[in-house]
């Protein structure tokens, strides 16, 4: 892995959280929208990540030479963002204009707690990136230091 690699991994990372705590923030926003576009409440959204693949030698121009920049993709990426299908909560307020005939309202599956937590985590893991990337360039920095000596 060369200099440049680790910090393309971590800049992968720092993306890949930055999305998530946005999506994080959404959720929590949208906590007590009970009306969308779709129709029903709001429902809580998750980022789905995934390893980047490397590619083969024969991909967009790739060589053999494991420090070639077309080669290099490892890293974290985001596939996506899905809908969490856990039950909505139900809660009932008979005088609510999105009450049932059972005076049930149907509210968002969000729970402001987790996403807290589930905030904390994606901070953590973007200081962590920025930590390694911070690491990687003084580690350039001393070896450029070694090769002026």
């Amino acid at each position: 892995m060369g200099f440049y690699t680790s910090i393309e991994v971590s800049a992968s990372g720092l993306s890949a959280e930055r999305l998530a705590m946005d999506t994080i923030a959404n959720n929590i926003a949208n906590v007590n929208t009970t009306r969308t576009a779709e129709g029903g409440p709001f429902k809580r959204q998750l980022v789905v990540y995934a390893q980047k693949n490397e590619p083969t030698p024969t991909a967009a121009g790739a060589t053999d030479d494991p420090t070639d920049p077309a080669r290099s993709s490892a890293g974290v990426q985001v596939v996506g963002i899905v809908n969490d299908q856990s039950p909505d909560k139900l809660v009932y307020d008979p005088g609510h204009p999105d009450a049932d005939a059972n005076g049930y309202v149907h509210m968002p599956n969000v729970d402001v707690v987790k996403e807290m937590v589930d905030m904390m985590a994606a901070s953590r893991a973007y200081e962590a990136n920025v930590t390694a990337i911070q690491e990687s360039r003084q580690i350039g920095n001393a070896t450029l230091g070694l090769l002026k000596a």
